[in-house]
């Protein structure tokens, strides 16, 4: 719902940059029914709804509703309006415009990707004024027209006129001035409001987590990855914010495509976008060429990249975004955080090329309340401002108050100058800030390069290891950049994952238990040591554990899941939950119960997979998508936890046993499932909401059996 009057962050930014922003809900409806990018909409949006006057906004969206229907291509209305403009003779269409060469009859052709049309004949002028035509095309009104010609074979249609949706040019002058008028913190939320988030929910570190995304736009060949777990607007920026960035799939990428074709000496992406997104870019499945990611690795160290024998440069950044499948302290203590990429860029040169390393972990999920609906900028306005500012160099802006007191090697201090430059175009465009303002900043950008530096050293043991410091150049104590997980996760710090050669031996047990004492002692090994201990250390290892079968009384309470079958899962790897009643709200909370209490029994930096089998619910059709869609909240909600959960639906008509079964070879029948207690009410101040040992249990009975094999 739009804000009953604008706040006073709104009204300043109104007042300083009339007709330069627009409000951000009004985006998000017109997304609704135009699939188009975001800069597209608000530059119609800017031109009919740039004020606070509730009359014209409602007039200026109608304005924009009857273009969008009038002109914009919706693909399933492709035909009709090729019968508008044959009838009309010709018509104005929104649309996206990719252009080849036709090299046999030496014309450029276009293709329109919603209209459908293609091969249509474009004046050379037009490619000449425009050249992001030929590589991934641009969007914009275009006046098509239609008429019979002499010569079969020639294109009834034609192109009289394009324009593409942009901002006609941006004053930089009256841009700085208009900037002074904002505080630190104000333009910190104009810029989250922009990309269209709401300030509020964000901590400064989330905004600045959010706003080093738009680095790339504004310093030249700067080279960002972001790794995180799906659902936080990774790839949003750069599909939607810039016409002058393109986002590709990580699987799409060659070099001919990238940088030049050998066959024709075409120039490829690099040269004519100023920032290149490869999405979805994580994945050990992905096809990667070799050639090209050496390519990439010299493009990447010194802006070059060969045609033939001439060197040829540019001044695209690069972006990587990818999803993780494993917790932090996970990838800390086995592996590394490049463990979700293709083999092929696990590649310490290539690696080492990238600037910053964004922790996409911290970013919070994308989610409703975290839209804005207050006023931002028109995106294209800002786009054409920050591109302004890629032609400046704020490298060394904190020199006159600091100096980097630690032994950096080269690539470590251009990863931190630049980034520490973007982030001041992007927040002191001017240059002037304030020291501690400045030494926030550069430690961001170090801490940011830090991460890069120790993940590297993970697998190659030739980096060095070196300290990120800086000190006030006045005097005073150094200060040593950490990264977060460093400090929340010190005892992996500096880790590196054991080898094969260097893991201690199991012993060779046919008895599962055994192999599962084992793994409950590996996990605590000071149980294991006979030595007395301080009373702060953990109990005494556990007798082996037994067969039995177990009656829980009804009416009775100090009942848990941990009471119950909680020794029976610890060392356990991979858990199996069989119940074909997961499907009312109680039951599916009764499951997060369990994730929670398995997540607790799992070691700091180790994982517990539970995978679900249960039936689909068969009352009615919204009772199952409504079970598909908690269950899928679960599922993503414990997806970057040490217990990840998935699920399954069985067919068979005989599903009735519950169980609980543990790759370390225990099967627990239930026959309630997990559906032990009583109804209680769910309250705040309720002990039993929380606390399972407070609630009556149903009558139930639990049998422990130990198996022959430890599949699950």
């Amino acid at each position: 719902m739009a804000p009953e009057a604008p706040s006073p962050l709104d009204q300043k930014i109104l007042e300083h940059f009339p007709g330069l922003v627009v409000r951000k809900d009004l985006t998000t409806e017109l997304k609704q029914n135009a699939v188009v990018p975001t800069y597209v909409l608000e530059y119609l949006l800017g031109q009919h709804c740039a004020t606070d006057d509730p009359a014209q906004i409602s007039e200026g969206l109608e304005s924009v509703r009857r273009i969008l229907a009038k002109h914009y291509v919706h693909r399933n209305q492709a035909e009709l309006v090729k019968s508008t403009i044959k009838e009309r003779g010709t018509h104005k269409v929104i649309d996206k415009l990719t252009v080849e060469l036709n090299e046999k009859g030496g014309f450029y052709e276009v293709e329109f990707t919603n209209l459908g049309l293609k091969k249509v004949p474009i004046d050379v002028d037009f490619i000449k004024r425009y050249p992001k035509l030929l590589v991934g095309g641009i969007w914009a009104i275009t006046d098509v027209e239609y008429e019979l010609p002499a010569d079969p074979k020639a294109s009834p249609w034609q192109i009289s006129s394009v324009k593409p949706i942009q901002v006609a040019g941006v004053d930089q002058e009256e841009f700085l001035a208009a900037r002074a008028k904002f505080s630190t913190d104000e333009w910190m939320d104009v810029l989250m409001q922009s990309v269209g988030f709401n300030p509020e929910p964000f901590t400064r570190r989330g905004k600045l987590l959010t706003l080093i995304r738009l680095i790339p736009f504004c310093e030249r060949n700067y080279n960002l990855l972001e790794l995180g777990p799906k659902g936080t607007g990774k790839s949003h920026v750069y599909a939607e914010f810039s016409p002058h960035g393109m986002l590709i799939s990580g699987s799409e990428v060659t070099a001919p495509k990238l940088f030049v074709s050998n066959a024709n000496g075409k120039i490829g992406l690099v040269g004519y976008w100023d920032c290149i997104c490869f999405d979805e870019f994580a994945g050990k499945d992905k096809k990667v060429d070799k050639t090209l990611v050496d390519i990439m690795k010299n493009y990447m160290a010194n802006r070059t990249f060969s045609r033939g024998i001439e060197q040829l440069t540019a001044e695209a950044s690069m972006v990587f975004m990818g999803n993780t499948q494993k917790s932090v302290a996970y990838m800390l203590k086995h592996s590394h955080f490049y463990e979700p990429l293709p083999d092929k860029y696990i590649d310490s040169a290539f690696l080492d090329r990238i600037h910053a390393f964004n922790p996409g972990w911290e970013v919070q999920p994308v989610r409703h309340e975290l839209f804005c609906t207050g006023y931002g900028f028109v995106v294209d306005y800002i786009a054409e401002v920050l591109k302004h500012l890629r032609t400046e160099d704020y490298t060394g802006l904190y020199k006159a108050h600091f100096e980097i007191s630690s032994e950096v090697s080269t690539r470590d201090l251009t990863g931190f100058e630049k980034t520490f430059s973007g982030l001041m175009k992007i927040i002191h465009p001017d240059g002037k800030a304030a020291p501690e303002e400045i030494a926030e900043l550069l430690e961001f950008a170090m801490e940011c390069r830090r991460r890069v530096r120790e993940q590297i050293l993970r697998i190659d043991d030739t980096f060095k290891a070196n300290d990120f410091a800086y000190r006030p150049v006045a005097g005073g104590e150094a200060v040593t950049v950490l990264t977060p997980e460093e400090r929340q996760y010190p005892q992996f710090a500096g880790h590196r994952p054991p080898t094969a050669a260097t893991q201690p031996a199991e012993p060779e047990a046919s008895d599962p238990a055994v192999a599962a004492d084992f793994a409950q002692q590996a996990a605590h090994p000071a149980e294991a040591d006979a030595t007395p201990v301080p009373a702060f250390s953990e109990p005494p290892l556990k007798p082996l554990l037994q067969e039995r079968h177990l009656v829980v009384p009804e009416n009775a309470k100090g009942w848990s899941y941990r009471r119950l079958f909680g020794d029976y899962l610890v060392g356990a790897t991979q858990i199996t939950v069989v119940d074909p009643y997961i499907r009312a709200f109680h039951q599916i909370r009764n499951l997060v119960e369990f994730l929670r209490m398995v997540n607790e029994l799992t070691p700091e930096g180790d994982e517990v997979a539970v995978h679900l089998i249960t039936a689909a619910e068969s009352e009615s059709k919204e009772k199952l998508e409504k079970q598909m869609e908690n269950l899928g909240q679960v599922q993503d909600s414990f997806a970057e936890t040490a217990t990840p959960f998935s699920f399954e639906f069985s067919a068979s008509p005989n599903f009735h046993a519950r169980s609980i079964r543990t790759d370390t070879g225990w099967k627990i029948t239930l026959d309630r499932g997990l559906d032990i207690f009583q109804w209680f009410e769910s309250s705040a101040f309720n002990a039993a909401t929380t606390l399972q040992e407070a609630r009556m249990t149903k009558g139930c009975e639990v049998s422990f059996i130990r198996q022959l094999r430890t599949e699950v």
